[in-house]
């Protein structure tokens, strides 16, 4: 499913592969940290701000220590929302706002819904020596460096399987578009 919203008679919208190009580009080396949302034992969403690098296939793979309250929020309710922001893009144009004319730019933004899952310790080593090796490449290099036994004491790893996603501002004005992430 895709929809944009928009009020009616404004530009076409671009087509979902291109938004979904923009968003990924926009995650990957714009948007930097997101803020994660989990629910704890009383019912009300709990957030915190991460690194949640994002896959191709719009999962995320969060490594954390394993210290961390959100862990047991995971395992008490999988259910997961992560927002990134960002400015607005340098073309986006509010001429035609839908309620209030706040005479601003619309931020990027983008929610990413979907379900915890636990990495399995093959998984988590996996990925936390892949995401360590991007960032070594790139002169990242501040993190401490950690070998197989530490990361498996240390460290847990969750994959937030995606439901969907809904990205603002990456039109040209103030539409918002949302689809649904087929989970394997």
């Amino acid at each position: 499913m895709f929809q944009a919203n928009q009020l009616p008679g404004g530009p076409e919208p671009p087509p979902l592969a291109e938004i979904q190009r923009r968003v990924l580009r926009f995650l990957r080396e714009e948007a930097g940290f997101a803020q994660v949302f989990t629910v704890n034992r009383a019912g009300f969403p709990v957030g915190r701000t991460m690194v949640a690098p994002i896959n191709d296939d719009w999962s995320v793979d969060l490594v954390q220590r394993k210290v961390h309250r959100r862990i047991a929020h995971w395992r008490r309710h999988p259910h997961t929302e992560i927002v990134w922001v960002g400015p607005p893009h340098r073309s986006n144009r509010n001429l035609r706002p839908h309620v209030y004319d706040w005479c601003v730019q619309v931020p990027r933004v983008v929610f990413l819904r979907g379900r915890a899952e636990f990495l399995s310790p093959e998984d988590l080593v996996a990925c936390y020596e892949r995401q360590t090796a991007l960032n070594r490449a790139e002169g990242r290099d501040l993190a401490p460096r950690r070998d197989r036994e530490n990361i498996l004491a240390e460290l847990i790893g969750v994959r937030i399987r995606p439901l969907q996603v809904r990205a603002e501002g990456f039109g040209p004005g103030p539409e918002s578009y949302t689809w649904r992430v087929e989970v394997p």
